[in-house]
């Protein structure tokens, strides 16, 4: 039996995007339901860092000194080490937002937070275990969504669906919107190894001949991002476990003594890193925002910002549209507009770092120096302002314009 709903707006997706974008637009009265594939947000080595420009929107919905209540940690500083050499590359503490940190908190802590505080709005509706398969289509333009469930089909019809269900979108796929894609010379395997109470305290990575590897201090565990070249992920499994736990303890000798925590590759994910976007975002009645629009790459972390930073712009633009009816292409290219620019200059930088950076460690078999720019960071704190704004707050921080 096919469950059939209507509503205003239909998200797909419970991501970032998708949630903020829910709870925004409920917030301004309009009917919404989000559809979330899984159970539960409960998944492993998502995007956990919300940034000081989220951190502003959080604070411009009155309801960040209760986020802040919840387990995190705050980071004012990112440092690496070259080589023997370490040197912090960005300073927080200087940013024009009301917190100058960024907060490490598990994502699905952040998105429950969030479906709690949408749920005190009766036009918000979230639908776990709801996994859309297509759309529904009639004389060109798309009217609403296709999705299974454990108690069989459900068709939800729309004035606007919105694709915010990631970088393998269902959404965009069955949309047909044209993708161009950058390349990335890198994929990242994924571990997380317990921490001890003397381990140093902040975040930072390591870069050493060929050699990747960041760690996120969890408080209880490290979060492990060790970076290899596209493609490699299987030569490296083949060479067996044991010698990848000897790469991790020779990167970071404190490590050694809980290396053995890598059982086994169950242990280890991996992440395909795909840097693309959409030629354009949108069709009739169709919008696509967040990693569904343009996945970014892992540098810096700043994804997970980008995409709240869309859910932000859609409901500024939409949100008034939606209540008065289906918003048209204009209203649905002005989104894209808005957001074309950070995404397209965050990509360009995190591409040339991709190329000009990273490749260069992955291929390079000669012991590494601190390069000049780095030095320049050592030499001339104030500069490490730059990479602070670039990665706290981005090109084009959104702001909640009925806050």
């Amino acid at each position: 039996m096919t469950e059939t709903l209507n509503t205003q707006c239909c998200i797909v997706g419970g991501g970032p995007a998708g949630m903020i974008l829910g709870y925004l637009l409920a917030r301004k009265g309009v009917d919404v339901i989000v559809l979330e594939k899984h159970a539960d947000f409960l998944r492993d080595f998502r995007g956990d860092t919300v940034h000081p420009s989220i951190l502003d929107v959080m604070y411009e919905l009155g309801l960040l000194d209760e986020f802040l209540l919840r387990p995190h940690q705050e980071v004012r500083q990112l440092s690496g080490q070259i080589g023997n050499e370490t040197v912090t590359i960005a300073d927080f503490t200087h940013l024009p937002t009301h917190c100058r940190f960024i907060a490490l908190m598990p994502q699905w802590d952040f998105l429950n937070f969030i479906a709690e505080k949408a749920r005190s709005y009766s036009s918000f509706h979230l639908r776990t275990n709801a996994e859309v398969t297509d759309l529904i289509e009639k004389d060109g333009r798309v009217t609403g969504v296709r999705a299974k469930t454990p108690n069989g089909e459900l068709e939800i019809y729309a004035g606007l669906i919105v694709g915010a269900d990631g970088r393998h979108s269902v959404v965009r796929e069955r949309a047909k919107l044209e993708v161009v894609t950058f390349g990335s010379p890198m994929d990242v395997m994924w571990m997380r190894i317990s921490r001890k109470p003397d381990d140093p305290g902040q975040t930072f990575g390591h870069v050493d001949v060929g050699k990747i590897l960041v760690l996120l201090n969890r408080e209880d565990y490290w979060q492990c991002a060790y970076v290899i070249p596209k493609g490699k992920a299987d030569e490296i499994r083949q060479k067996g476990i044991e010698l990848f736990r000897e790469e991790i303890a020779r990167l970071e000798p404190f490590l050694r003594d809980r290396v053995h925590e890598l059982r086994d590759w169950d242990d280890v994910k991996l992440l395909t890193v795909v840097v693309d976007r959409l030629r354009q975002w949108f069709r009739p009645a169709l919008l696509c925002i967040g990693d569904a629009a343009h996945a970014m790459s892992p540098i810096g972390g700043i994804g997970i910002n980008l995409a709240i930073q869309d859910a932000v712009a859609a409901a500024n633009i939409l949100g008034t549209k939606l209540l008065r009816g289906v918003p048209t292409d204009n209203d649905l290219q002005a989104v894209q507009r808005r957001r074309m620019f950070p995404t397209r200059a965050t990509q360009r930088l995190q591409v040339f770092l991709q190329d000009h950076v990273i490749l260069r460690v992955l291929s390079t078999n000669k012991p590494l120096t601190l390069p000049w720019p780095l030095k320049l960071l050592r030499r001339f704190p104030i500069l490490r302002r730059i990479p602070a704004r670039t990665v706290g707050v981005g090109f084009r921080p959104e702001h909640v314009k009925d806050a």
